[in-house]
């Protein structure tokens, strides 16, 4: 009881605290992941919000998924989907009018803040494992279909949803390749941290 307790809890508060990495970096305005920068140049685009895209394009994803597994669309992965989409609303439109740097240090500041508070909240859903995320979902797919490594099929997925984000005047730029390069390493590191805070909590076995 007490671990369902703690991996609903890891799931929760990472979707809050990645939902606000994630509205920073697109406040920073100096690009955002490949993922994100898609979903505000649809925004751009054709309106509805940023975090209402996050649901469409995942549940998107989810169907793909899906039709490739030849299994039923994982409802999880679609309750996670629409839980980023709320968080990425609620902080886009609660720090819009405090947190927008105009001044290239602070971009900056304000891009790597992002970067790092959103890899703490991934790594907490990570170590939650709890709901599928739609995007690492694909990844594995792919590589299964293709053969490929993950690293391969997830580079190549970023490739694609950089070129569609530029189609559709995305949040491209610096920040995109800081993200791309340094998120994964980031991630790790909070993972770490969140396993050894993990087995601490762990109940200890009565010795005989």
């Amino acid at each position: 009881m007490k671990r369902i307790y703690m991996r609903t809890m890891y799931y929760t508060v990472g979707i809050i605290i990645m939902t606000l990495g994630i509205a920073l970096t697109i406040q920073s305005a100096l690009g955002t992941s490949p993922f994100d920068a898609l979903l505000v140049g649809l925004h751009r685009t054709f309106g509805l919000t940023i975090g209402s895209w996050e649901i469409v394009v995942g549940f998107s994803m989810i169907v793909f998924n899906a039709i490739a597994e030849k299994r039923r669309p994982e409802l999880l992965a679609l309750a996670t989907s629409l839980l980023t989409g709320i968080g990425i609303d609620f902080w886009v439109f609660t720090i819009r009018d405090t947190i927008h740097p105009s001044v290239f240090w602070s971009q900056m500041i304000c891009l790597v803040a992002g970067m790092v508070i959103a890899g703490f909240g991934i790594a907490l859903n990570l170590q939650a494992n709890f709901a599928p995320n739609p995007f690492d979902r694909m990844m594995l797919v792919v590589s299964k279909l293709t053969g490929w490594n993950v690293s391969i099929s997830r580079a190549l997925i970023s490739i694609l949803l950089v070129i569609l984000a530029f189609l559709f005047s995305g949040a491209i730029g610096i920040g995109t390749v800081l993200i791309t390069l340094f998120s994964g390493p980031v991630i790790q590191g909070f993972m770490g941290q969140i396993d050894k805070f993990d087995q601490r909590m762990q109940p200890v076995a009565p010795s005989c």
